[in-house]
């Protein structure tokens, strides 16, 4: 065999969404019409007018250095920067020293997973999850175990702790959550902190919270997202500007280490060496200065409410089951007749693409990314009324 064995398996079960979305631009090119592609979280909204302002003013600045290496953990402007923000959102006195700015959140979560795992140890996700978590955490040697939610898809800290052995290190939360777009609420969060609290004082080490956050800004129904830093000492917050500045391709993130943290300081030593390590060396330079000056500003989220209350009144009156989410920009609706994947099948014969939930951990759901083009959605309406009562 010309490949690693373990990456031949994989790649037979291979992320369902970008195995569509790559369906999607082969099919856009058969000539058969449109295509109304609702596969991928591929923010089809352009950043801030702020932002390209920033970056034309960054890219006119003549001053010599600009483009070198800095420290691993980024620049020490940016990461102030970050740590004054999330001090004004949290009302907990993050520094400089909590943050590091990493390759999209994506490389945050790994980051953090190879800063505090060793073989063998485990990282608990509450299902569904993203799928790339079974490959982030077997990246590091660590193995993802799978847990069940609770009613409409929040955490079910006691089916977390029911979970936990001696061999869990990480506890892996996306809130809000890629596919279901729930928030969990901070009572929740709360409890999961207790849960982890008592795990850790019984096995005589820390248990961390990693809490994978792109979407926090997204949110429709409160004033801010619920935090973990608020609920427990050994917490971090991987996240990106990806989704709040439209940016998934500038691949620019940051990893927050709780001030509460006991061993914050070693955890921020050992991050910024898997930082180093892994070859992502450090973020990139433009885009760390870009997003410095960039903190507080988050694309137009009437955008997405006006996306998600079309869908969700629309797939209703066909006869749909679909919950309005909390926040990203998903909807997570019941596969009628309870098979997705035939379900997202038929779906996909009338070019409409979706993603099936056992790509995310459970059967009897698809989801739908609404971060497109309102006239992907009126297109794509009567082909899912369609669906569901052909």
């Amino acid at each position: 065999m010309s490949i690693s064995k373990r990456i031949s398996g994989h790649l037979s079960n291979a992320s369902w969404i970008r195995k569509l979305f790559e369906e999607g631009q082969q099919l856009s090119q058969d000539g058969s019409g449109p295509v109304y592609d609702f596969s991928i979280g591929n923010p089809e909204l352009e950043p801030p007018q702020k932002l390209r302002a920033t970056l034309r003013r960054i890219l006119d600045d003549n001053t010599k250095g600009l483009h070198r290496y800095m420290p691993n953990s980024g620049y020490p402007e940016t990461r102030q920067s970050v740590a004054k923000s999330l001090e004004g959102e949290t009302g907990i006195p993050f520094d400089m020293r909590h943050i590091l700015m990493t390759v999209g959140a994506a490389g945050a979560v790994n980051v953090a997973i190879k800063a505090l795992s060793d073989p063998g140890d485990e990282v608990i996700a509450t299902a569904p999850y993203f799928v790339e978590y079974v490959f982030y955490a077997e990246n590091h040697g660590a193995e993802l175990v799978a847990v069940p939610p609770g009613t409409g898809f929040d955490l079910n800290p006691e089916a977390i702790a029911r979970k936990l052995t001696p061999k869990s290190r990480i506890v892996l939360i996306n809130n809000p959550n890629n596919p279901t777009g729930v928030v969990y609420s901070q009572d929740v969060l709360n409890r999961l902190g207790e849960v982890l609290r008592d795990a850790s004082k019984r096995y005589g080490r820390p248990i961390y919270l990693l809490d994978d956050a792109p979407y926090r800004k997204l949110i429709y129904d409160m004033d801010r997202c619920p935090s973990v830093f608020h609920a427990y000492e050994h917490a971090l917050m991987a996240t990106s500007h990806s989704k709040d500045l439209g940016i998934p391709g500038e691949r620019i993130g940051f990893l927050a280490i709780s001030p509460r943290c006991p061993d914050g300081g070693r955890v921020a030593d050992a991050a910024a060496f898997a930082n180093r390590t892994l070859g992502y060396v450090n973020a990139p330079a433009l885009m760390q200065r870009v997003v410095t000056e960039l903190q507080d500003e988050v694309i137009d989220l009437g955008w997405y409410r006006r996306k998600r209350d079309r869908l969700v009144s629309a797939l209703s009156n066909f006869g749909y089951r679909v919950p309005p989410p909390g926040g990203a920009f998903y909807l997570f609706p019941e596969a009628p007749g309870g098979d997705d994947i035939a379900f997202i099948n038929k779906l996909k014969s009338l070019r409409v693409l979706t993603v099936p939930s056992s790509g995310f951990g459970v059967s009897g759901h698809f989801r739908i990314a609404y971060c497109v083009r309102d006239e992907v959605i009126e297109g794509a309406l009567p082909l899912f009324e369609k669906a569901i009562r052909g």
